[in-house]
């Protein structure tokens, strides 16, 4: 009986060492995967996960949680990085999203998880550039899924474009030409100015023209033309003479007899003019003030008043002073029937 109690004891013994045995080694072993394991802190698209791992890299721990990155998702470290256990573990995601985005004369879908609308165009394949325009946007605005937006390419260039400068025409006095005659002293010649413009162009278009700088690279040569200034008339007989000067003067007629003169035909001065001329048609007496003698002339009728016609001074008279004419006549009839007329008297050319 003794024997017995002894066993029993001894086997009670053995389970309570088992036991304990058993439970230290468990203790030891939780306490062995407590000190391996690595804490996790996963933010993905704002929201925040933290997990204690056994793995060892990110791609792992992620691969665990069941988190499956896109081509285009953003991960703050790369996914082969050693976690670390007595350190921080902290794995930022950021998902791509859709943007559908016009460009180049096509639409494109584009898978970004950039934070602006700037930052996700500037890559490929948009490559904004900083000149570029963006419509259905600003360029700091946070990308939204789905968005639509619009690239307008934008360039700038200088043109320069040649411009002519038209000669200018300069008109000079010629006092050998008649009136209504011109001739030409030089052909003149065109100038060149280069105008630089910079130019901008919205998908190719102009769209503004700015001037930035201008030059005359040709110079203008003046065109010079001479005009006649030699006064022409016509008379009612078509035939045409240049003059120097025209006054309207009063005419009075005279002939060579006692009765105008106070010379008889016996007279050894009897018909012979001041100047010594004998008189004839065409010979008429003035005032030296104001027409000198031997001056060349034609007298225009005035109204119905026929011409009197080509004319010499080379008479004078007491009666002709100021603006009176007295033109030689052949016969008295003809002198009393002129009387006194209003004339046009053309000073000629020599």
């Amino acid at each position: 009986m003794l024997s017995l109690v002894k066993e029993i004891k001894k086997c009670i013994s053995l389970k309570m060492v088992a036991v304990v045995i058993t439970a230290a080694v468990i203790v030891l072993m939780l306490g062995t995967v407590s000190y391996f394991q690595k804490e996790v802190v996963i933010n993905l698209d704002g929201n925040q996960i933290v997990v204690r791992t056994m793995k060892s890299t990110v791609k792992e721990v992620l691969k665990q949680n069941g988190i499956r990155l896109g081509k285009y998702d953003y991960v703050s470290v790369p996914i082969d990085t050693k976690l670390q256990s007595k350190k921080n573990n902290i794995i930022n995601i950021k998902s791509a999203v859709p943007v559908y985005v016009s460009a180049d004369g096509q639409e494109i879908e584009l898978m970004t998880s950039k934070e602006t609308v700037k930052e996700a165009l500037q890559g490929e394949p948009i490559n904004l550039s900083h000149s570029d325009k963006i419509q259905g946007a600003n360029p700091d605005d946070r990308i939204v899924k789905g968005m639509r937006l619009k690239v307008v390419r934008v360039t700038r260039k200088l043109v320069s474009q040649n411009e002519v400068i038209p000669c200018e025409v300069v008109k000079k006095d010629n006092n050998s030409m008649d009136m209504g005659q011109y001739r030409i002293v030089n052909e003149g010649k065109d100038g060149v100015r280069e105008k630089t413009y910079m130019v901008e162009y919205q998908d190719g278009k102009e769209v503004k023209r700015l001037l930035v700088d201008h030059k005359v690279v040709v110079n203008p040569e003046d065109k010079v033309v001479e005009h006649g200034t030699i006064p022409i008339y016509t008379t009612s007989r078509g035939e045409n003479f240049r003059y120097k000067k025209v006054m309207e003067m009063r005419a009075t007629a005279y002939t060579a007899s006692y009765e105008d003169t106070g010379k008889t035909p016996d007279h050894p001065e009897f018909g012979i003019t001041y100047t010594g001329m004998r008189v004839k048609k065409g010979v008429v007496a003035v005032d030296p003030k104001v027409i000198p003698l031997g001056t060349r002339l034609y007298v225009e009728g005035i109204g119905n008043v026929p011409d009197y016609g080509y004319a010499i001074a080379a008479d004078i008279g007491s009666a002709v002073k100021g603006d009176i004419i007295d033109l030689y006549m052949d016969d008295s009839t003809a002198v009393k029937r002129w009387g006194v007329k209003k004339v046009k008297v053309y000073i000629l050319y020599d």
